[in-house]
């Protein structure tokens, strides 16, 4: 039998305590307003555990009582993944645990409870000397538990990889409650299969992860950024190349933004000042890391070497913490400022980094043909194939009437392009609620008959954020 809200309120208040639960719809919009604001349904309540057996005692009653669970961290998700699609779950909130239980600079690992916020990893990391080198726009909100789940990238993929491969283990609760304790801190362990991966990158569909070891590096003792003026995609790749070259693990990011961002962050005051050396089609953002006892100047003599075979038509060096903190800026609102020209379509996809040039120009060239005065604005991580390509209404439509003519015969159009070159349609925002039906379209027969059985003999009862990611 289907408990009635009261009811849920009721039992839950029982298991963890009345401060542990929000009944009150009034009380949630914190919990169920996503950033996008694309998805708006109710939840029965919100949980907010304070303990690993806490969430265990809720999951365990959910399990016996057959009620949808969802879990959430910083709420900063993009496709969906945290917060309710049928109006009858129980948001799970794991902010409430957010310790740092260990960190070990030896071993170069930090245990981090799923609520913590990136951005006390990071300081807790930099406190003993290292860096935890998952960087990105939401670093101040986003949480461990939901960085992991969603498989997050950021700017440095380049140099460390995403979620996945900076986590070496995971303490997850299982659908029936059970606590599996995964925290492993060995480079080397091959008894048996590597559950980690399995739940990081699953959106809280097969466990709810509590706490993680994640992998920290010693923090360099310098970066070197600098803004780069180049002609496009094309000159942009043969760059990147160069610099791959020269540089090689040294190099963390390499960004690329059209001109259209800094016009529009320029235009609406959300930069205080150009960051770059002058107007140019397209900027390529680029950081080095320079490690203790490291000669400086490997970011400099490269640009020059770039100047000499005319691959680049301006630069602009980061002199101090403020430029480089303003150049950063310059990229990381990217995607805020879009927000201020009227209806934004975007696109999270990949493709191999020798395809990001046509990309990017058969994706403008085809939205440009449906729908006359658009804006495309691509941009990100050039570095790992990664390109938020993301268009805004022409100047002056009507936002409504934008989005209806032409939401879904863009992403038709993209997606076609991206697949064609051998993309994903999903690099690094994951599947959630937004993009379940394109999954089953995309995605191998074989691969989503494999999930669809793990997804079955983890969660036979389908109380794990039901309908997300599988449908």
């Amino acid at each position: 039998m289907t408990l009635s809200a009261a009811d849920t309120i009721a039992q839950l208040t029982a298991l963890i305590g009345p401060d542990a639960v929000i009944g009150d719809a009034g009380k949630m919009g914190t919990w169920l307003n996503e950033p996008r604001k694309r998805f708006h349904q109710k939840a029965a309540a919100i949980a907010l555990p304070g303990s690993v057996e806490q969430v265990q005692a809720v999951v365990r009653w959910a399990n016996e009582n057959h009620v949808g669970l969802i879990p959430q961290g910083g709420n900063t998700g993009l496709v969906g993944a945290q917060v309710p699609l049928r109006g009858d779950e129980v948001i799970v909130s794991l902010g409430r645990l957010d310790r740092i239980r260990a960190v070990d600079v030896a071993a170069g690992t930090m245990v981090a409870e799923a609520g913590v916020i990136l951005e006390n990893a990071h300081k807790a990391a930099e406190a003993e000397g290292m860096i935890f080198p998952l960087w990105l726009a939401s670093q101040g909100s986003a949480r461990i538990g939901g960085l992991l789940s969603s498989n997050a990238g950021g700017v440095n993929v380049l140099a460390y990889g995403n979620a996945r491969e900076l986590t070496m283990g995971v303490e997850a609760v299982t659908a029936d409650g059970r606590l599996y304790r995964g925290l492993n801190s060995l480079k080397k362990d091959n008894t048996g299969y590597d559950l980690k991966d399995l739940l990081v990158g699953a959106e809280g569909t097969l466990g709810i992860i509590t706490a993680a070891t994640l992998k920290l590096f010693p923090k360099p003792e310098d970066y070197e950024t600098a803004l780069i003026s180049i002609s496009g995609p094309e000159a942009a790749l043969t760059l990147f190349q160069m610099l791959r070259e020269r540089i090689g693990s040294r190099l963390n990011a390499f960004e690329i933004v059209p001109h259209i961002g800094l016009d529009m962050q320029l235009r609406h005051g959300v930069l205080d000042r150009d960051p770059s050396a002058g107007p140019s089609p397209w900027y390529a953002l680029i950081e080095v890391s320079r490690m203790k006892g490291g000669a400086p100047g490997a970011l400099m003599e490269a640009i020059e070497a770039a100047f000499a075979e005319n691959l680049i038509e301006n630069a602009v060096f980061a002199e101090s913490l403020a430029d480089r903190t303003r150049m950063w800026a310059f990229r990381e609102q990217m995607s805020e400022v879009q927000s201020k020209e009227g209806a934004s379509i975007k696109h999270d996809v990949s493709v191999p980094i020798a395809a990001v040039p046509q990309l990017i120009a058969e994706g403008s060239a085809a939205a440009e043909r449906l729908v006359p005065g658009i804006r495309p604005v691509p941009f990100g991580h050039m570095g790992d194939g990664n390109i938020h390509f993301n268009f805004s209404q022409p100047v002056g439509a009507d936002a409504k009437a934008f989005m209806a003519q032409a939401d879904e015969m863009l992403h038709a159009a993209i997606y076609e392009i991206v697949l064609r070159l051998g993309g994903s349609v999903s690099a690094e925002h994951g599947i959630g609620q937004l993009k379940v039906d394109l999954l089953k379209q995309v995605k191998d027969p074989v691969a989503l008959d494999m999930m669809r059985s793990i997804k079955a003999a983890l969660d036979p009862r389908g109380i794990l954020n039901p309908g997300k990611m599988l449908g």
